[in-house]
């Protein structure tokens, strides 16, 4: 059985003198011998049909159990779980396949970068409560200059009121006004888009602003809105840490 290099001298003289006796005295070998490794290196490889995997039957399992997760489950804890849909299985199996799992959420899982805002650009407003009493707080994001205010409702009208109070307040117009998805100022939803309300439309056209607001059921997107009452509401649930936390890392 030649090696592989032996081959390879064998193919390289057959290339250069095109004679099998040639080629077989030159390499100190027979010319049967120079034939069937010219005609084995000329026909195409064969493609080994792969093998199905024990954990191919659970693949949707174990996929959702990671995004579930955050990629945080391990293979141990996954294990009753695929022993109940029927994986008779090694751990080791298991493992691998949680692996490449994990390996590719990540790759399609939303990247975090910290949100660096620019000075006088956004501005964040939203409504809280405290003992029964509305509270109307806006943040410049940058500055983390904080205005608030109490009222008895939270309707359209009000809400403008105070932001043009603000404005007055801060010496300014910001370029954005990033909002939660509030109903006093939202005119509808298209395509998981806020429409603004005509009133706010023409309330931002006379500031020169433009009305923003947060995805819909993405905490990451709403943390910076919805957390900018917390740093007014001193018995918010929310932990200071937390709350610093989801400043740093809200878009």
């Amino acid at each position: 059985m030649k090696t592989a290099r032996d081959q390879l001298d064998i193919v390289s003289a057959y290339n250069e003198l095109g004679s099998f006796r040639a080629a077989a005295a030159l390499c100190g070998t027979t010319p049967k011998t120079v034939r069937r490794v010219i005609e084995r290196r000329s026909e195409p490889p064969t493609e080994r049909p792969t093998r199905p995997k024990t954990t191919d039957a659970l693949a949707d399992l174990i996929a959702e159990r990671v995004r579930a997760t955050d990629g945080r489950i391990s293979a141990k804890r996954l294990m009753p779980a695929c022993q109940a849909a029927g994986y008779r299985g090694s751990p080791r199996h298991l493992r691998r396949a949680v692996a490449e799992a994990k390996a590719t959420w990540r790759h399609h899982r939303r990247v975090y970068r910290p949100w660096v805002p620019i000075p006088g650009e956004h501005l964040v407003i939203d409504w809280g409560t405290e003992n029964g009493i509305h509270v109307f707080c806006a943040v410049l994001a940058w500055s983390r200059v904080r205005f608030v205010r109490f009222a008895e409702r939270e309707d359209q009208a009000t809400t403008l009121a105070l932001l043009a109070e603000c404005f007055e307040t801060i010496g300014g117009v910001p370029a954005i006004v990033l909002a939660d998805r509030m109903g006093c100022l939202k005119g509808g939803v298209v395509a998981n888009v806020v429409v603004p309300a005509p009133g706010y439309v023409a309330f931002a056209l006379h500031y020169g602003f433009r009305p923003d607001f947060c995805e819909a059921a993405d905490p990451e997107s709403k943390a910076y809105a919805t957390d900018c009452t917390s740093l007014a509401v001193p018995g918010d649930e929310s932990s200071h840490a937390a709350i610093r936390w989801r400043f740093r890392y809200a878009f």
